[in-house]
């Protein structure tokens, strides 16, 4: 059986709570600190047909950069470009499984697809 990956923030407690019950499903999960190791546009756009939303469910408004950058109103592939070159703005967690993935909002929403 393939584990899952997860995009993790050890800081954000969302992220925790998704790692933790992915342990408590007795799973292994591979770990990518993805503001350390960020995706790629590529594995953003994957991620985002996995997910199947669009960019702007994925980037976390709040962020002082998306304000900085003036993404507000921005394309799909500017909004793309922005998470691969500042990874504070991808939403988190997400999790990868068995060709699926789902954001870790609330943390629970994973098990749909383990």
């Amino acid at each position: 059986m393939s584990e899952p990956i997860i995009w993790h923030n050890p800081r954000c407690s969302k992220s925790r709570q998704t790692l933790a019950i992915l342990e408590e499903a007795g799973l292994q999960p591979a770990i990518v600190r993805y503001l350390e190791d960020s995706p790629t546009e590529a594995e953003l756009r994957a991620a985002l047909k996995l997910l199947g939303v669009g960019p702007k469910e994925l980037i976390r408004e709040g962020e002082a950069v998306y304000k900085e950058l003036g993404l507000r109103g921005a394309t799909d592939d500017a909004l793309i470009a922005a998470m691969a070159a500042h990874p504070i703005l991808i939403e988190r967690p997400v999790v990868f499984h068995k060709g699926k993935a789902a954001l870790g909002r609330p943390p629970e929403s994973v098990l749909d697809i383990l």
